[in-house]
């Protein structure tokens, strides 16, 4: 059962998706909070698999729900909700350790999939938007050049993984890529996020994309 935890200030959001989550055999909605306070201690009384987090909110917002969250060791996945012109909340939030993004208007078959892939350890990712943002954190030629530094510490294997991880790619196909067992690529990524200083993959992802070794 994949359990889910709704952090959004508008009521009817929040019913909306409890409705279609609720209609999946193995999902269900355990909790729902209204603000990012609310969320944290949502997050924390239930431990679900799953976090779906609001970023504009009144009283704590959601950047500041995910930071908080993202101190623990025992964080789930949390994935942003959001609109095409909160860009630069969105990539607020992932730095902060978001595992993914998903446009409110997503159709209701494919969000259930997309919970299932969260839950799974997956980054969850809007395309189209994702692209805007990978445009966005490329902007400045400062970020790429910090972003080159932290990269330049990896060793040849490393950087080859976190292409992959750029490329949105899972651990099964990094290591058919590479010509590496599983667990042998799950230990680089390990190894590598903590080089990095990086929460997850998905910051791992953006950092490939803004030191430039992933093409947008």
């Amino acid at each position: 059962m994949v359990r889910v935890v709704v952090v959004d200030d508008e009521p009817m959001v929040c019913g909306f998706l409890r409705t279609i989550l609720g209609s999946a055999a193995d999902i269900e909605v355990v909790a729902e909070a209204h603000d990012g306070a609310a969320g944290v201690e949502a997050v924390l009384r239930h431990r679900p698999d799953v976090v779906l987090m609001d970023l504009r909110m009144p009283g704590m917002d959601g950047i500041a729900a995910i930071e908080r969250l993202a101190r623990r060791a025992d964080v789930p996945p949390i994935v942003v909700l959001t609109t095409f012109d909160a860009d630069q909340y969105v990539l607020r939030a992932l730095r902060a350790g978001a595992s993914g993004f998903l446009v409110k208007s997503t159709p209701p078959e494919d969000l259930i999939g997309l919970v299932r892939v969260a839950a799974e350890g997956h980054t969850v990712l809007s395309p189209a938007a994702a692209r805007r943002l990978i445009a966005a954190s490329t902007d400045g030629l400062s970020a790429r050049d910090r972003a080159r530094e932290r990269v330049a510490q990896l060793t040849e294997r490393e950087a080859e993984v976190l292409v992959g991880l750029g490329e949105g790619l899972s651990n099964a196909q990094i290591a058919a890529r590479l010509h590496l067992s599983e667990a042998t690529v799950k230990g680089y990524v390990s190894r590598m996020l903590d080089k990095l200083e990086c929460a997850n993959r998905t910051q791992a992802g953006l950092l490939a994309h803004e030191a430039g070794v992933v093409a947008p």
